[in-house]
């Protein structure tokens, strides 16, 4: 996605919101990331170049591996997961309805280009398209799991796309979307293995910046903070610069954030070796619960049981774990007669199922 000229020279960082009415994104939004691996927040899956990438990737994380191979126009991009994120949000608005979804769906494209905050031009509609093609084109094969499904076949993002009605000047009107399994099994989960994200997400102009938003939201979410070094933090946005080019651009992004604060949910810090990321007091307010009684609260680990779930979480903060247990508790409304045994058995089977830290 191109920025205009005029884009370019705005002070802002962010894009400009094209689309400032609200109300046509009436459902939550929420990412295409599971929660049980965070596939695509954890492993850098689309490209962060503005040009075609014709590179083929392959990322390891532990026991867990990923290849990509792009296609005659290239890999995905960060961009044209916009798609995905909106086709997921409209899964989980129709089964908070209690109605059922299926991996095809159809919509209106126009719908789809506003609630991303893309020109609705024919330019945008162009885009569009390509976008579509680079979902469906883009091989994959992984042993990543999705809603508990390991799939190590090769396939797209999407499995196929078809433009339902289009305007005699080449508008797509209605647009018909089919899933490939390994997303949809996310989204068949019921939510389970999904976040929620800001849509001011749509508004940053930097691919660097939407993956280093995806990271934190991963890893930190209300956390005080979370901290990667540089090189690592290299390796999970999926940069294809330099270590020294990246550092100088992580430089520039952490100055324009402290000027602007533009990057939704979080701010970010880097001293020496360590990028540090910290919640916004106002994104920390927002998924805090108002103060009631909870049967979850009552329930405490002791000492012994932080010190045997240390020795299992392999360079995990140990309370961001806690609050990961903890989530799935309230998920599945249970309560463990034995909480250091059930904390202990969790972090275990999170380290296995995201790999080392």
């Amino acid at each position: 996605m191109e920025d205009s000229d005029n884009e370019k020279l705005s002070r802002t960082p962010l894009l400009p919101l094209r689309h400032p009415q609200q109300d046509f994104f009436v459902c939550d939004i929420f990412d295409a990331a599971p929660k049980s691996d965070m596939a695509s927040m954890e492993h850098p899956l689309f490209t962060l170049s503005t040009k075609p990438d014709m590179k083929p990737r392959r990322y390891e994380n532990g026991n867990t591996w990923i290849e990509l191979k792009p296609s005659y126009i290239g890999l995905a991009t960060v961009f044209d997961r916009d798609i995905l994120i909106y086709c997921i949000s409209q899964c989980m608005a129709a089964l908070k309805e209690g109605r059922r979804v299926q991996r095809t769906m159809r919509f209106a494209a126009h719908d789809l280009l506003q609630a991303t905050n893309r020109d609705t031009s024919d330019k945008g509609y162009k885009g569009f398209k390509n976008a579509l093609e680079r979902l469906r084109s883009t091989h994959i094969e992984t042993n990543i799991t999705m809603g508990g499904h390991e799939h190590l076949k090769g396939f797209g993002f999407i499995d196929s796309f078809e433009v339902v009605r289009e305007t005699r000047d080449g508008r797509m009107q209605a647009i018909e979307i089919t899933l490939s399994d390994w997303l949809f099994n996310a989204i068949d989960a019921k939510g389970k293995e999904l976040l929620t994200i800001s849509r001011q997400y749509f508004q940053l102009r930097k691919p660097l910046e939407r993956r280093l938003y995806e990271l934190a939201r991963k890893h930190c979410g209300t956390n005080p903070k979370w901290q990667f070094k540089v090189e690592t933090l290299h390796k999970k946005t999926g940069s294809g610069s330099t270590l020294k080019e990246f550092r100088r651009m992580m430089k520039t992004i952490i100055a324009d954030d402290k000027e602007h604060g533009h990057i939704p949910d979080y701010s970010f810090d880097m001293q020496g070796d360590t990028v540090t990321i910290r919640p916004r007091g106002e994104f920390v307010d927002m998924f805090t619960e108002p103060e009631k009684p909870s049967v979850l609260d009552q329930v405490r680990i002791s000492e012994r049981g932080y010190e045997g779930a240390r020795k299992h979480a392999e360079g995990y903060d140990i309370y961001f774990l806690e609050h990961e247990w903890r989530s799935m508790l309230g998920v599945k409304q249970s309560i463990p007669e034995k909480p250091d045994g059930s904390f202990i058995n969790y972090v275990k089977w999170y380290v296995e199922t995201n790999g080392r830290a």
